[in-house]
């Protein structure tokens, strides 16, 4: 969430960033709305004063044994008047928040101005794309041929967008997984974190998910909880109302957990396949910084997302995304996308994003070093990765003519010793 000052104090900056974000709000409206909640509050203080000077006076006339009536009666009228003034500011501090958790985050500086994702530049390569002599098969296809794969029982247990994986497919899930955890804790430094898989609203409020995007979520019929939609959203509020001490930043945590997302929106759109599913499952990694290593910190995580796929031997790209794809809480993200041969085409395997103090301000994470002032803290996240994609990548650039698929050499120790999955 932005703050009201700054709003209030850059209207025409806040103005340019939603354009240059393609975001339609009222601006103007909430500038209205503020001007007069604070004209409110300063009637208030003002009769408040008063209040309180005739109340002396009333003190001081029953003391000299005179008649207060008249002055009770205008004293009444006054605290009166207070109360509907309160009822009015509290209504505009409704409005006023309820406006402010609708606005996205202002981009960084260094974000490319577009309009949507065809304006997204390259920023880096790695690798090449796998020399294939033969035309090459989807992963959906090889799945199923290799009896991993299977969405038709699935679809029959609980409806689209799911798959039930088989023998091989779920323990390249499971060693996949085990991979990034390793990798992320042993080299990278991230603590492991299993965090709850139903969180409740004022957690998916401090992320950004709520109010917006919910009807992104599966709420349940239990209280107010949520299945997650990433362990983003846990990970990000384990320090939810907390003050953190500067001298232990940056602080870096990661988790394994499914994910649960509607998809609302995306109808028709990678029906097929691992690509878009309402469950999946994801390695995520959340870092909390000072603000003025922020920007340090997300080169490091991207750097320690790429890390993966460089050590799997999966060729990538790096893009930076544009203003007009950028997401409701980041100010700068980059995307990793991997090379699937398949489908001949790149698809995004980690979203890498700096949310800088968007998300804090909304939890309540500050920071503060000693004998300083508290301040918020940064928070950045990026998927280091989603598994599902990362084995539909692995499928996909290590087919053979034959059918089989071989296991990237990493992998190998967590497959216990099988290198090659065969017809």
């Amino acid at each position: 969430m932005l703050d009201v000052r700054f709003v209030r104090k850059n209207l025409d900056l806040v103005r340019q960033a939603l354009a240059d974000r393609r975001t339609d709000l009222d601006l103007e409206g909430f500038a209205k709305l503020d001007e007069k909640r604070r004209a409110v509050l300063t009637e208030v203080e003002s009769l408040k004063n008063e209040r309180n000077a005739s109340s002396a006076e009333v003190a001081k006339l029953k003391r000299a044994g005179q008649d207060a009536t008249e002055l009770l009666e205008k004293l009444s009228g006054v605290s009166e008047r207070i109360k509907a003034l309160d009822e009015e500011a509290r209504q505009a501090d409704e409005a006023s928040e309820a406006f402010l958790l609708s606005v996205p985050n202002l981009p960084h500086a260094t974000t490319p101005v577009g309009k949507d994702e065809t304006d997204n530049p390259v920023v880096r390569v790695w690798g090449e794309k796998p020399d294939l002599v033969f035309p090459p098969r989807e992963h959906w296809d090889l799945g199923q041929a290799l009896n991993g794969l299977d969405f038709e029982r699935a679809g029959r247990m609980t409806g689209s967008r799911f798959a039930v994986l088989w023998g091989w497919a779920a323990r390249l899930e499971r060693a996949l997984a085990a991979f990034m955890l390793d990798v992320h804790t042993r080299q990278h430094g991230y603590t492991e974190v299993a965090p709850p898989l139903m969180v409740n609203a004022d957690t998916l409020r401090g992320t950004g998910q709520l109010p917006k995007f919910e009807g992104d979520l599966f709420k349940t019929n239990f209280k107010d909880f949520y299945l997650i939609p990433t362990a983003e959203v846990p990970l990000t509020n384990l320090h939810r109302d907390e003050t953190l001490d500067e001298e232990r930043l940056p602080l870096g945590y990661c988790a394994h957990t499914p994910c649960f997302r509607s998809e609302a929106g995306s109808y028709g759109k990678d029906t097929k396949g691992l690509i878009r599913q309402h469950q999946f499952s994801k390695v995520e990694l959340v870092r909390f910084a000072r603000p003025e290593e922020s920007y340090e910190q997300l080169e490091l995580l991207t750097a320690h997302a790429e890390k993966i796929l460089q050590l799997l031997g999966l060729h990538y790209r790096v893009i930076s995304l544009c203003t007009g794809d950028l997401g409701f809480s980041s100010a700068k993200t980059y995307d990793i996308e991997v090379w699937l041969p398949g489908q001949n085409a790149y698809r995004e395997i980690s979203s890498c994003s700096n949310c800088e103090d968007f998300q804090a301000r909304r939890a309540g994470i500050r920071c503060k070093a000693k004998g300083g002032k508290a301040r918020l803290a940064h928070t950045l996240n990026g998927s280091g990765l989603a598994v599902g994609r990362t084995m539909v990548a692995v499928l996909e650039n290590g087919q053979q003519a034959d059918g089989s698929i071989v296991l990237p050499e990493a992998l190998v120790p967590y497959m216990g010793g099988v290198s090659v999955i065969e017809p």
